[in-house]
């Protein structure tokens, strides 16, 4: 089967359901995947005054999707069930992210920069892979450790999870040439998954208190410091003893601390597509 934009625009509005305003939704009210921000820039561009996005026609619909989602990813020249699955994600997560998980998916095939933009390098890269169902699972295990890597998913996960295993089996069927299963809505599969609502990477507070500079190592360390003159003294020796204990066991806590905030930080800029500088703190 090749999907290109009717079969996809069918499958992602399926996704998508009807309106929608919940309130931790970034893309608020929205109506067939439309967000309200977006449908006013449209009926801008058109010489139309705005109006409530649960107002929208299918024509009005269909143009958007179009125009501002399949064809900057360049849908017509990726391979039947890629495009679905690229689709899918802009929509649901804007352009740049799903052009992003693309680029990572491709590995050493793409060696332009992951800018999330389908220029021609990509689009290339995309046309010279041959397992077109090895890169569908790639592309879609990048976007569920994105959605992961947000705050949301506590509270729309479940739904994200459903949508990302449906457009992997829709997508891999349609790749092969089979019509593939239909789609079906679950709720909250059809909140938008942005980058503004990112986890925030573990801050580095607690290794600093124990590791030098500190309020606690510094307290520890004035005290050991104010006793030791005094370790004539049985208890005092004791005492001396088990500061000098707690000064190491709190010294290396902080250093495993900071070892494993900086792995989480890692991990979350690679889940989130994000240079080292740009995580969120």
């Amino acid at each position: 089967m090749k999907a290109k934009f009717p079969a996809a625009l069918a499958a992602v509005l399926v996704h998508e359901g009807g309106y929608s305003n919940h309130p931790s939704d970034p893309g608020g009210a929205t109506m067939w995947g439309v967000t309200q921000r977006v449908y006013d820039n449209y009926r801008k561009s058109q010489g139309k005054k705005p109006q409530p996005v649960k107002q929208i026609n299918s024509a009005e619909r269909d143009a958007i999707y179009r125009n501002l989602y399949w064809s900057p990813i360049k849908g017509d020249k990726l391979p039947a069930g890629i495009d679905y699955v690229v689709f899918d994600g802009a929509v649901n997560s804007g352009i740049s992210q799903a052009v992003r998980w693309v680029q990572r998916a491709l590995g050493n095939a793409y060696n332009g920069a992951v800018d999330g933009v389908m220029g021609e390098l990509t689009v290339k890269a995309i046309q010279a892979v041959n397992d077109h169902d090895a890169l569908i699972a790639k592309i879609l295990d990048r976007r569920l450790a994105f959605l992961k890597a947000l705050r949301t998913w506590k509270t729309f996960g479940k739904g994200w999870g459903n949508r990302v295993a449906q457009v992997k089996k829709i997508g891999q069927a349609w790749a092969s040439g089979s019509v593939g299963p239909a789609p079906v809505f679950v709720a909250d599969m059809d909140a938008k998954a942005y980058l503004v609502d990112a986890k925030t990477a573990p801050g580095k507070g607690p290794a600093d208190a124990a590791q030098g500079g500190g309020v606690v190592s510094t307290v520890v360390a004035q005290a050991t410091e104010q006793l030791t003159p005094l370790t004539n003294i049985d208890f005092v020796a004791k005492a001396v003893a088990a500061l000098t204990i707690a000064g190491v066991v709190i010294f290396l806590g902080g250093f495993a601390y900071r070892y494993w905030s900086k792995r989480k930080e890692a991990e979350l800029r690679d889940a989130l597509d994000l240079p080292s500088s740009a995580v969120p703190a």
